[in-house]
């Protein structure tokens, strides 16, 4: 039985002080990986000089500052691993997480997705998720569309389901990995690990979240996508439309609160 391959994407910017714990997190991984691929997405700190003096052996590309989905999707492109898994610089994998989700998922070889439960920690703290952020496996699509629900950082992804469902979407500035994961749960289910294998950390400045008001804008975008792919069984159609009536309205209010131009304003980098 051949072994599965398995690339390790880590797209960064400006994370010198977090990206050496997501390497060692990698490089400590009880599953060996086939290839790690560092995407600096434009780094102005001392990223270069910390990979290049402490993990040479490491691919490490440079880019302009284009964006996570940029560094993401020249990631994916640039191996031919059977999986792909995506960690953010500032989060880190417990010793167990590839071995653990590669396990599961050749015990079930028609699952093409896997991603586990994690730890949040912010602003140094350990802290609880609220039920609405609960992870879940099987045809989670309905349960994708209020927000997120599943990490980057805790997934295990098939190569193939990009052939299928495209790439990151490199025009939205946040919310790339909400888009992504509606393609795909509109399409396959998912597998899911209870285990905390993922250490999920925020609360720090940097985040994109912190920088765009109205994170709904870039769902909504997200939503009419979706909806105009043709692809969704009926009862998900009609929750997605739901669900995008419900987020025009909120966003609507919002925008006139805060004297903001919505939707005629341009939301794409």
């Amino acid at each position: 039985m051949a072994v599965s391959r398995v690339s390790v994407i880590i797209p960064t910017f400006n994370r010198a002080h977090t990206l050496p714990r997501a390497l060692d997190s990698v490089l400590g991984q009880t599953l060996q990986t086939d290839t790690i691929i560092v995407i600096d997405d434009g780094s102005t700190d001392e990223t270069t000089q910390i990979v290049s003096d402490h993990y040479p052996d490491l691919t490490y590309i440079r880019q302009k500052n284009r964006g996570v989905s940029t560094a993401r999707n020249k990631g994916i492109m640039m191996t031919d691993s059977d999986w792909v898994t995506f960690l953010d610089s500032d989060d880190e994998w417990f010793p167990e997480k590839l071995e653990r989700q590669m396990t599961a998922l050749e015990q079930q070889p028609e699952m093409k997705i896997c991603h586990t439960d994690e730890i949040w920690i912010r602003n140094g703290k350990r802290v609880n998720p609220m039920k609405k952020h609960a992870k879940s496996g099987g045809w989670i699509f309905q349960k994708c569309l209020p927000l997120c629900c599943v990490s980057p950082s805790s997934v295990m992804i098939h190569r193939s389901l990009f052939d299928d469902v495209g790439l990151f979407d490199e025009s939205l500035s946040v919310c790339e990995d909400y888009d992504l994961w509606l393609r795909i749960a509109a399409r396959y289910s998912f597998l899911y690990i209870s285990e905390k294998l993922t250490v999920k950390y925020g609360g720090h400045e940097d985040q994109l979240s912190r920088k765009h008001w109205g994170m709904d804008r870039f769902r909504i975008r997200a939503l009419e996508n979706i909806l105009a792919s043709k692809v969704l069984s009926n009862s998900d159609r009609k929750a997605a439309e739901a669900m995008l009536a419900e987020k025009t309205q909120i966003i609507s209010q919002g925008a006139l609160k805060r004297g903001k131009i919505w939707p005629s304003e341009k939301v794409s980098t």
